[in-house]
């Protein structure tokens, strides 16, 4: 059987996920940007996983 400290604690990591689930900030529904000004943002795969510059090439800002 559950003692005290432990209903504590369980409650406590419940509504720690539930405040970290809630609290994304995206409201409305999701889509992908089809602007102009969106061409050249970084899509996830190139966030997660930046690519490299080939050796003797400069990157132009």
């Amino acid at each position: 059987m559950l003692n005290a400290y432990q209903i504590l604690v369980r409650c406590i990591v419940l509504a720690v996920c539930t405040a970290a689930l809630g609290a994304c900030g995206q409201r409305g529904d999701l889509y992908l940007p089809t602007e102009p000004a969106a061409q050249g943002r970084a899509s996830l795969p190139d966030a997660v996983v930046p690519t490299m510059p080939a050796r003797g090439t400069t990157s132009q800002p």
